[in-house]
C-alpha cells in the first residue's frame, strides 16, 4: 500500500528524495519497495490532477482505464529523470504526463478539434507565430538539432551574463528539449504544440506569458544559428 501523507503538498522533499534513492539503488525489490511506499501516491494523485485539470481525456477510454495508462507510462520514465541537471522530479513528471496525454488524444484522433483551456491564455497568444515552432521541411534530423541546442544552452547559460527571468527560462528550456521524444509526439505533422510547451514553461518559471516573451528573444538566436548550421 502507499504510504500515507502526512504533508499537504502531495510531491514534496519526500518524494524529490525518495526519487533520486530510487534513481541510485540498484536493487529491483529496493526500487518496488521505494516507489510503492512513496512515489505512487503522488504520482497517481498528479496524474488524476492534469487530467481533470486540463480536460485531457482520451475518446473511448474510461477515466480509469485512461489513468491506468498514463501511469504505467509514468513509470517507465521513472529511471530516464537526470538529477545532475538541477531540476524538480515533480516538474519532470508533470512535463512527461501532460506531454503523453497530449500525444495520446491526438494519436487516438487526427480530427481532435476539442479546445483546451489554459487558464489566462487568449487566443491572441494561441495564434501568435512567435510561439509556434516549425521544423523546416528539409531532410535534418531531428535528434541531431536536438542535442547541439542543448549544448549550446548549457554553454550560453553557463557563460553568459542574464537577469534571473533568462536564466528560468533556460533551465526551462534545458528540461524539456531533455524530453524532446515526448515533445514530438504531440504536433501533428511535423508542427510542435506551442500551447502544451508555453503551459509548461509557465509551470516550471512562475513567469507570465509577457515574461517568457521578453527573455525568448535571447534563445532564439540560438536556435537560429543551430538550424543554419544544420542547413548549410
Amino acid at each position: 500500500m502507499p504510504r500515507k501523507r502526512t504533508q499537504k503538498e502531495y510531491f514534496g522533499e519526500e518524494q524529490e528524495n525518495a526519487v533520486l534513492r530510487f534513481l541510485e539503488t540498484e536493487s529491483e525489490e529496493e526500487r518496488n519497495k521505494i516507489f510503492n511506499e512513496y512515489l505512487e501516491e503522488p504520482l497517481t494523485i498528479m496524474v488524476e490532477s492534469i487530467i481533470r485539470r486540463y480536460k485531457l481525456y482520451r475518446k473511448g477510454f474510461t477515466f480509469g482505464d485512461q489513468h491506468t495508462d498514463t501511469m504505467s507510462f509514468l513509470m517507465t520514465k521513472t529511471a530516464k529523470f537526470d538529477p545532475s541537471l538541477n531540476h524538480k522530479a515533480y516538474s519532470y513528471f508533470g512535463t512527461i504526463c501532460k506531454n503523453y496525454l497530449m500525444g495520446s488524444i491526438q494519436k487516438d484522433a487526427k480530427d481532435f478539434n476539442r479546445t483546451v483551456s489554459y487558464e489566462d491564455i487568449s487566443s491572441s497568444i494561441e495564434e501568435n507565430t512567435e510561439f509556434t515552432y516549425v521544423i523546416d521541411s528539409v531532410p535534418i534530423d531531428h535528434k541531431e538539432i536536438i542535442t547541439e541546442l542543448l549544448k549550446r544552452l548549457e554553454e550560453f547559460i553557463s557563460n553568459e551574463k542574464m537577469n534571473e527571468n533568462e536564466q528560468k527560462l533556460g533551465y526551462a528550456l534545458i528540461e524539456i528539449f531533455t524530453n524532446f521524444d515526448q515533445i514530438f509526439q504531440i504536433g501533428d505533422g511535423n508542427k510542435f504544440n506551442k500551447n502544451l510547451i508555453l503551459l509548461s514553461i509557465r509551470e516550471m518559471t512562475s513567469l507570465s506569458t509577457k515574461e517568457i516573451r521578453v527573455a525568448m528573444k535571447k534563445y532564439k538566436k540560438i536556435y537560429d544559428k543551430v538550424l543554419v548550421k544544420f542547413i548549410n
